[in-house]
C-alpha cells in the first residue's frame, strides 16, 4: 500500500512539470503527507488541465457519511474495475497526484525502518489517482461537496519489493494525456495502459524515524541517514 508520501514542489515546478494551468488555490510543501489530507490533484476539464485539491481516502458518491474514506486510500490496480468503490471513478475520474516520492518501512513490528522512494532523477512524480464527489444531502447548500481521491496500487517492482510487497502506480509522462482523456471511458484500453506504461525503476535510501509521527513535517523526514541505525 501507499500510506504516506512527501511532495514538496511548488505551484510553479508543477504548472511545468504537468502542463496545467496556474492554480487557484495555495499549495504548501509537505514532506509527510497522510491519509484524510487535502492534496494537490491533476484534472482534466475542456482540454485544460487544472491543479485542484481532493481529501485522500476516496469517500463513493453512494457512501452513506465519509468516514469510509480513512479505508480508501488505496485502490488496487488488479480490482478497481470491478470493485464498487472505484468502477465509476475510473471510466469518469481520473486524476494525477503529484509527488516527490513516497515513503515505506521494512523490518520487524516495533523496530521498522522508514525509507524514502524516488525517481532516480529527483524530478516529481504522477501517482495515478482516482476522484469522486460525495454530496451530503443533509448539509446547508454552503457546506459544498466533499471531494476526495486515492492513489492506485501495484505488486513492487523489482527496485521496490526488497522493502515492500506493494508500491503507488507512477505513470511515465506519455502516459498522462490517456490517462487523463474524459473520452477514454473502456476499461480494457485503461487497464492496459496501467499495466504497460509504469514506472517501475526507482530509488531508495533509509530515513529518519521522524516520519512516523504526522506532526513531523520538514525536509529532515527525506534527509538520508548519516549512519545505519540512526
Amino acid at each position: 500500500m501507499c500510506g504516506r508520501f512527501a511532495r514538496y514542489s511548488l505551484s510553479r515546478e508543477l504548472e511545468r512539470y504537468f502542463n496545467a494551468l496556474p492554480p487557484s488555490i495555495e499549495i504548501q510543501p509537505s514532506y509527510n503527507v497522510a491519509p484524510t489530507q487535502e492534496i494537490p490533484v491533476i484534472v482534466q476539464h475542456e482540454d485544460a488541465r487544472h491543479i485542484k485539491k481532493r481529501h485522500w481516502g476516496l469517500v463513493p458518491f453512494w457512501a452513506k457519511d465519509i468516514s469510509i474514506g480513512s479505508r480508501m486510500i488505496n485502490a488496487r490496480v488488479e480490482t478497481i474495475s470491478s470493485k464498487p468503490a472505484f468502477k465509476a471513478a475510473l471510466k469518469h475520474r481520473r486524476c494525477l497526484i503529484p509527488a516527490n516520492g513516497f515513503y515505506e518501512w521494512k523490518g520487524k513490528a516495533g523496530s521498522k525502518q522508514p525509507y524514502f522512494i524516488c525517481l532516480p532523477s529527483g524530478e516529481p512524480l504522477a501517482f495515478a489517482g482516482l476522484y469522486e464527489i460525495w454530496e451530503d444531502k443533509e448539509a446547508p447548500p454552503e457546506a459544498g461537496p466533499y471531494k476526495s481521491c486515492t492513489i492506485i496500487t501495484m505488486n513492487a517492482s523489482d527496485s521496490v519489493k526488497d522493502i515492500h510487497n506493494r508500491m503507488p502506480l507512477i505513470l511515465k509522462p506519455e502516459a498522462f494525456d490517456e490517462w487523463l482523456d474524459p473520452d477514454n471511458k473502456e476499461p480494457a484500453k485503461i487497464e492496459e495502459l496501467l499495466r504497460t506504461r509504469n514506472v517501475k525503476e526507482l530509488k531508495s535510501y533509509p530515513v529518519s524515524k521522524l516520519v512516523n509521527r504526522v506532526e513531523n513535517n520538514s525536509k529532515a523526514c527525506i534527509e538520508p541517514l548519516k549512519e545505519a541505525g540512526e
